[in-house]
């Protein structure tokens, strides 16, 4: 069978190389391409309707990136053994692609649409992350669906001062700067990524670097598109118009409408009903026996209230709460609100409010991740969670969406850095959304930094977290601090930044408008610190420290370092004697082998559990000592003496001769198994190790017959 297998290659910044496959995997789909870099694979494949469904006036698109176990030689774990459900960490790949992905479809485009990215081969040295929306990118670029691309995502990060594009796993795990970003030619599209402490101008310098990066890559595409004759793209109708009912509309309600925005209200629903109020009224005008489409004229309003909620902002520098540009909404904060939780609070800003929760477990708690490209562990957990009655809705509860997992995510890294270096403890961090009007995700870090201290975590510093938007009509701009949910949506950018008074830990920015310059994008910056560290010093009125010490009800942690071959000396066979340990003392014992020695970690709610475990596991790993005095067991009898156990799992001979002073002719009646007998260890053997215990040396020696007669 004839194929056009279609090659381009992409040249990296280090000599290093991408290259694009089509023609040869996956032909019956609307665009197919296969990326590699190194031994990394991704196919990526894109499937769209002719036709839209009828109704539909939005983009149907759905994302996944999902890794195939045999891409790194590996078999799922579970009962199934086979892929299923995305992980966390597919989810987020799938939403960093979708993000940069969405805004360039035409406005007016309402087919189904589905990108579909599987990992066929992994490599540790080429992270498939950075590399799934050029995949995306180009299966679209190959094939007719109309798409306003290219585009192209790349990892950039800098490790000891030096920046990289697309870096190994090891390199990234040595950067102090960790971006994900998409650009078209043109524009900055999308940005994600950790930071520590870094400052406004590095994560500028980053996105730059990026950009540069991105540009070559989409020129490859473009060559790709003309090479497999994919310039023409199919032709589509998905929207009705009416242009006679728009411009009525328009000319009967915009100045309705500018009113309400101008009388800026504070009360989310009361704005609400006050805009609905003018489409009702509109409706009720036109009669019972009107024939305008009621899908049109929800079109056309939602158009007119964004059109006449911007122009109050860019005409008139007015918001619709009433706050100026940089104004934060009012803060109330609390700790300590639940009193059987090992760490609590309650973070309220405006109509947004985060109940957050601290659980601290023992080793035992940790996650465990089965992934095709990284397994292992995970000891500190960020869950977002955003249920309906927190916007006043009916919605049933069906668990985390990818919406929860992002804004999870994205809270955990900017809080992870700041916990302590040595930190015994898993931690949970539960942030439950009670109410929400913008901000939700910073909400939960303000309120994760703030139960974190009252948990008595001794955090680096606490961190805050801010929403920005932006208005622009090409010309004029407006930068618009702590962004209520309406101004999310009718905005051309949503820019979320969190960190410390030192610097940037996290961010995560979605720009829906094209030719944002530089000089704009570090304005909100510099407007966003300022605004993060407004929150800050509201956040330490309530708390400006971690507690010195953690809740009663708290587990407690002391380590100790053991001899590597007494490690299964303090776990028994079988795990009895630890087992034992623990149900004699209600403590957790964790000891795993660190660097050839072993580590033991106790965990106790009260300090007489604690002292139980201790103490008897220092009795186990206690070396013997010779003249120390033990309080030994009788374990068994022997015509020679007995052997008794004088610390646990160490016997020692007490010889016939060494029980007392007078003779012992013979060990009939003299001692029984099980007996409690105080002895003295006298000796060990320099070459067998064995032990000579004596008992009679811990007796008064009794007077010698001679002496006796004398004295008489």
């Amino acid at each position: 069978m004839y194929m056009q297998i279609i090659n381009k290659t992409i040249n990296l910044p280090d000599g290093r190389t991408i290259t694009i496959e089509t023609g040869k995997l996956a032909k019956q789909a609307d665009g197919s391409v296969v990326v590699r870099m190194g031994n990394t694979m991704l196919l990526a494949t894109v499937v769209a309707n002719k036709e839209a469904k009828e109704g539909v006036d939005f983009l149907p698109l759905s994302v996944d990136y999902q890794e195939k176990f045999a891409s790194t030689g590996k078999i799922p774990g579970g009962f199934l053994k086979r892929e299923s459900r995305l992980s966390d960490y597919e989810i987020l790949i799938s939403r960093l692609v979708d993000r940069a992905i969405r805004p360039m479809f035409p406005d007016d485009y309402h087919a189904d649409i589905q990108i579909m990215i599987s990992l066929i081969s992994g490599d540790e040295d080429s992270l498939p992350d950075s590399l799934a929306a050029l995949a995306a990118s180009s299966a679209l670029a190959v094939s007719d669906i109309p798409f306003n691309g290219p585009i192209s995502e790349v990892r950039v990060a800098r490790v000891n001062g030096e920046w990289l594009v697309n870096p190994t796993k090891s390199q990234k795990e040595d950067a102090d700067m960790d971006l994900i970003v998409a650009a078209s030619i043109d524009n900055i599209l999308m940005v994600e990524g950790e930071m520590k402490e870094a400052s406004e101008d590095d994560m500028l310098e980053a996105i730059k670097i990026a950009h540069d990066a991105i540009k070559e890559q989409c020129k490859v595409q473009i060559e790709l598109e003309k090479e497999a004759g994919k310039t023409e793209k199919r032709e589509y109708s998905h929207e009705t118009n009416d242009e006679e009912l728009e411009k009525r509309m328009n000319s009967e309600l915009y100045d309705k409408v500018y009113a309400v925005a101008a009388k800026q209200i504070t009360d989310k629903s009361i704005r609400s009903e006050s805009f609905s109020k003018i489409k009702e009224e509109f409706v009720e005008s036109l009669g019972e026996e009107h024939e305008y489409d009621s899908t049109l004229i929800s079109k056309y309003y939602k158009s007119i209230q964004k059109k006449a909620c911007r122009d109050l902002v860019l005409n008139e520098k007015k918001r619709l709460d009433g706050r100026k540009m940089n104004e934060i909404r009012p803060i109330w904060s609390e700790v300590d609100y639940l009193p059987s939780a090992h760490g609590s609070s309650v973070f309220t800003r405006g109509e947004t409010q985060s109940l957050s929760t601290v659980t601290l477990g023992t080793k035992l708690d940790e996650q465990l991740i089965d992934g095709a490209m990284y397994s292992g562990t995970n000891k500190f957990m960020l869950h977002y969670n955003f249920p309906g009655f927190s916007t006043g809705e009916v919605r049933p509860n069906r668990g985390p969406g990818r919406r929860e997992v992002g804004h999870g995510n994205l809270a955990w890294r900017a809080l992870k850095d700041m916990l302590p270096e040595e930190n015994p403890y898993t931690i949970r961090i539960v942030s439950d959304i009670l109410e929400s009007n913008g901000s939700s995700s910073m909400a939960t870090v303000c309120a994760g930094s703030l139960a974190l201290m009252d948990a008595g975590i001794q955090i680096k510093a606490p961190v805050s977290g801010i929403a920005m938007g932006m208005i622009s009509d090409g010309k004029n701009h407006a930068i618009l601090s702590d962004i209520l949910g309406d101004e999310d949506h009718l905005g051309d950018m949503d820019f979320k930044v969190t960190g410390t008074e030192k610097g940037i830990t996290a961010t995560q920015m979605d720009i829906k408008v094209d030719g944002l310059s530089y000089e704009v994008l570090k304005e909100a910056l510099e407007q966003a610190k300022e605004g993060r560290l407004h929150i800050l010093n509201e956040m330490k009125k309530t708390i400006a420290a971690p507690k010195a010490d953690l809740k009663p009800n708290a587990p407690r942690s002391v380590k100790l370092t053991i001899d590597k071959d007494l490690i299964g000396a303090v776990i028994g066979p079988g795990g009895k004697i630890i087992q034992q340990i623990q149900k004699d003392t209600g403590a957790t014992v964790v000891i795993e082998e660190v660097d050839n020695h072993g580590e033991v970690s106790i965990f106790a709610v009260d300090q007489e559990s604690m002292d139980g475990a201790l103490a008897k596991i220092k009795a186990i790993v206690a070396q013997p000592e010779v003249g120390e005095v033990y309080d030994g067991v009788v374990k068994s009898i022997m015509p020679f003496g007995a052997f008794v156990e004088f610390m646990p799992g160490k016997d020692g001979l007490l010889h016939i001769s060494e029980i007392k002073w007078e003779r012992v002719e013979k060990m009939d009646g003299v001692m029984e198994v099980g007996e409690n007998v105080k002895v003295k260890l006298i000796e060990i053997d320099k070459k067998t190790g064995k032990f000579r215990l004596s008992r009679k040396v811990l007796l008064p020696k009794p007077e010698k017959k001679e002496e006796t007669a004398s004295k008489e």
